[in-house]
């Protein structure tokens, strides 16, 4: 289900009719009972139920509200931690993600972060491989993929990457073969999608990180699927798909939960949002 319904979901639990509800949250009845009909195909089960000209939950609904409720103290938690005073963020905070989200997304605002909070100190590690942060190897993660199991994890979707078809920039754009995953990243959509071109050739050349295939596309030795909030700002690559997207990922934030109130957590993670949001569809 979209987790944005929630709200939904908890505002008519609180409101008791769909009129009000929609009032709460600035939007329109129509609007409400639809978020509301979409949650409960999603969970294929009746939240509410009408009695007396009033909405009342029914025992899935009442844990629905439950969780909903729980989702969003946790997030008005990390905006009050994000709205604490700058000189209380301080200390070391690992972050993980993988190299094209550190290099082309973090690494450009870094400067920017690292004058802002002076006291904090960034870990950053840029690496291909799911960090664990159940084992503490990390504080904060992005990951590209809705978390599975996340257990104590708070996790959040900060946005979608989008990935188009780029290939050189100088040469022929014509009978390129595609860049694509070893065989142990095989499961990676951009490499399932790479894999339904049967009719066209795959390079001899395979890799395990996204970073690699955007430095051989750019040398000229093929072409691939690749994020455009990366891909579009390289002068040596060019889109081969015209503007829209031909795929899209989930870019999620996960971090420890009882570390949601301190302030260098609240900080970067308000950061990563900003810049996804700056940045991402």
């Amino acid at each position: 289900m979209d987790w944005n319904d929630l709200r939904y979901i908890l505002a008519i639990g609180r409101a008791g009719t769909l009129a009000a509800a929609a009032r709460r949250l600035g939007v329109d009845q129509t609007t409400v009972a639809r978020r509301l009909a979409a949650a409960e195909a999603a969970l294929g089960a009746r939240l509410y139920e009408r009695r007396e000209g009033a909405l009342h939950p029914t025992k899935a609904g009442q844990a629905a509200i439950t969780y909903a409720a729980h989702i969003e103290q946790d997030v008005e938690a990390l905006e009050h931690g994000a709205r604490a005073s700058e000189a209380d963020a301080a200390g070391s905070v690992r972050l993980t993600a993988v190299p094209v989200l550190a290099n082309h997304l973090l690494v450009p605002a870094l400067s920017e972060f690292c004058a802002r909070y002076p006291r904090l100190r960034l870990e950053l590690m840029a690496e291909a491989r799911n960090v664990s942060l159940p084992r503490r190897e990390a504080d904060i993660a992005l990951r590209l993929a809705r978390p599975e199991g996340a257990g104590s994890l708070l996790t959040r979707r900060l946005g979608y990457l989008a990935y188009a078809v780029y290939g050189p920039r100088r040469g022929a754009s014509k009978h390129l073969k595609w860049i694509t995953y070893e065989e142990g990243l095989s499961h990676l959509p951009q490499a399932r999608w790479i894999a339904t071109r049967q009719d066209e050739d795959v390079a001899s050349v395979l890799v395990g990180d996204t970073e690699t295939i955007m430095h051989l596309v750019r040398a000229g030795l093929g072409k691939s699927l690749l994020p455009r909030f990366a891909a579009d700002r390289d002068p040596h690559l060019k889109c081969l798909s015209g503007a829209g997207a031909v795929l899209t990922r989930e870019l999620w934030l996960l971090t420890h939960r009882e570390l949601r109130h301190t302030a260098r957590i609240a900080a970067i993670a308000a950061w990563l949002a900003a810049l996804a949001k700056a940045h991402l569809s």
